[in-house]
């Protein structure tokens, strides 16, 4: 479990859009470690962080970095399930998250947006695999 930091871009819900973001990224050489797309924004894990929030500010997104988590869990049934449970039950509440673990993988990368950064590693400490 580790805090990251995480760019919030806001871009166009149109067609393209979300290529002309990324073709900005990718022209530097940043890689894209996690990525979520919700309607009008564009949640980021990448590779350099202050470079990716400077490039992309420079072609005018607007741009947002945040703290957030990222765990290593087991690709098994129940281990997220186990993580938001210990959550809930110390009353933190998950802003949002994303994931995905290919068939076959043996673990799995969460990204989790909640309140308590802070108290949440320390709930959620040994909960991963």
């Amino acid at each position: 479990m580790e805090k990251i930091t995480e760019l919030f871009v806001v871009v166009e819900n149109r067609p393209g859009a979300l290529g002309e973001l990324l073709g900005c990224l990718g022209r530097e050489k940043i890689n894209i470690e996690a990525i979520g797309l919700f309607q009008d924004t564009a949640k980021l894990s990448v590779s350099d962080v202050d470079l990716a929030a400077k490039v992309l500010r420079k072609s005018n997104y607007q741009v947002e970095q945040r703290e957030i988590l990222r765990l290593h869990l087991d690709n098994k049934p129940g281990s997220f399930a186990i993580v938001v449970s210990r959550l809930g039950a110390a009353g933190i509440n998950i802003d949002y998250c994303y994931s995905t673990v290919g068939k076959g993988q043996k673990d799995a990368a969460v990204i989790l947006d909640v309140e308590d950064i802070d108290r949440a590693m320390s709930v959620l400490q040994g909960a991963e695999k």
